[in-house]
């Protein structure tokens, strides 16, 4: 072929070359389609679905979330879970037609109100609250006795505040006494106290998640108990990927990158699980002093306090072999027992079970994580990891928990 020939042909073979599209738009094209197709779906009010709905009643599903008493009034808040929009049109309070207003006439999906009763209660008296919806449906809101509701003012945060540090962390302090004690164990009974460690965290995250599911079995508003078990894998997904990371940006080689965590690190992150689940904790003590089912005797205190405690001990097993100084060691314990304090003020001030359910949640995640970040460390001379040591310390631990638990009862 002659000069002028391939000079000739160069161009005709240009038309043929496309420039390359690029890979976001190639990403994001289809979320745009989707996007108008959905748009256009609501704008045109589903075509050709509209005969699915002919003759089914609405369905009409309300929660209620908090109920406030105060002088002649009662205070309820109410949210539709359902798929149908709902009016609250009348209020009865034990066979009698209340007054009330509410804050929103008509409910849209997960939507709330509150309704203030004009009703004048007497303390002590059981009342049987009745909703009746504009459709007759009837939202039962029992009150079994009747209490003032406490104002929240400076002194009810200041009452919660010290709650948060009875309950939190004074009882991790206290745990974390027996450092010395730990450090100065055998190996044997390092084993033994890292089962014990497990097992009290392994009561943590089954408590805590069966504490949720409960919260928000009679409430499907944002989910109803999938939320607890969202929370909890995000937690435990999160710390695993925080845990990856830290590994990557360490300045070790392949080959001498210890099989197990660090002893500082596994600490830390015992003390945040067992912050995020006192978190939890302290949010469901709020919440339930905030709206009067909870009486703050100084049992209760006692019986919570030597629940946590162990949580101290929890922390320090992994620091046997490499103790640090006094100030990572308070750090730790306000990581772990300081939640409680913002967890009561936040359930005191605002209380949403469905969020409180979904915090429990991020709580077992959480502890649930670091009890598997311990496992490693169980093991022996042999590697074998389920010792008869180990066994029993797990087991006393789930057991240490069980017990204490017991003297709380809220």
């Amino acid at each position: 072929m002659s000069l002028d020939e391939k000079t000739a042909a160069a161009p005709a073979a240009e038309p043929h070359r496309r420039t390359p599209v690029p890979r976001w738009l190639l990403g994001v094209g289809p979320l745009v389609l989707i996007a108008i197709l959905l748009g256009l779906f609501s704008l045109l009010n589903a075509p050709g679905l509209s005969k699915l709905s002919e003759g089914v009643p609405p369905k009409e599903e309300v929660a209620v979330e908090d109920i406030r008493l105060t002088p002649g009034q009662i205070a309820i808040t109410v949210r539709n879970e359902g798929p149908d929009r709902v009016s609250i049109a009348q209020v009865n309070v034990s066979d009698y037609y209340a007054l009330f207003t509410q804050t929103r006439e008509t409910m849209a999906p997960l939507e709330s109100t509150t309704l203030t009763i004009s009703y004048n209660w007497v303390e002590g008296d059981p009342y049987e609250v009745a909703l009746v919806t504009s459709l007759g449906c009837k939202i039962p809101a029992d009150i079994e006795a009747a209490a003032l509701s406490p104002e929240r003012g400076s002194s009810f945060f200041g009452l919660m505040t010290l709650l948060g540090v009875y309950v939190g962390v004074i009882p991790v302090a206290l745990g974390m006494l027996w450092m010395p004690f730990v450090r100065r164990a055998p190996a044997s009974w390092v084993r033994v106290l890292l089962g014990v460690t497990v097992g009290l965290l392994a009561f943590l995250a089954i408590d805590a998640t069966l504490e949720a599911v409960e919260l928000v079995a009679d409430n499907g508003a944002f989910g109803g108990p999938i939320v607890v078990f969202l929370g909890a894998v995000a937690a435990y997904l999160v710390l695993e990927g925080t845990d990856a990371w830290m590994r990557r940006h360490q300045k070790l080689s392949a080959t001498s990158q210890p099989a197990t965590l660090p002893p500082g690190r596994l600490a830390l992150l015992i003390a945040i699980g067992i912050g995020l689940h006192n978190f939890g904790e302290g949010l469901a003590i709020g919440s339930a002093y905030a709206v009067g089912s909870l009486a703050l005797g100084a049992s209760l205190i006692v019986g919570f306090a030597i629940h946590n405690t162990t949580e101290g001990l929890a922390i320090v097993t992994p620091l046997a072999k490499q103790p640090p100084g006094l100030a990572r060691l308070a750090l730790l314990g306000l990581i772990a027992g300081s939640p409680a304090i913002a967890g009561a003020l936040i359930g005191a001030t605002v209380y949403q079970p469905a969020l409180s359910a979904f915090l429990l949640g991020v709580g077992a995640g959480a502890v649930a994580q670091v009890a598997v970040k311990l496992i490693p460390l169980l093991k022996d001379r042999t590697e074998k990891t389920l010792t008869a040591p180990t066994t029993i310390g797990i087991i006393l631990g789930l057991a240490v928990m069980f017990a204490t638990g017991l003297l709380v009862q809220a």
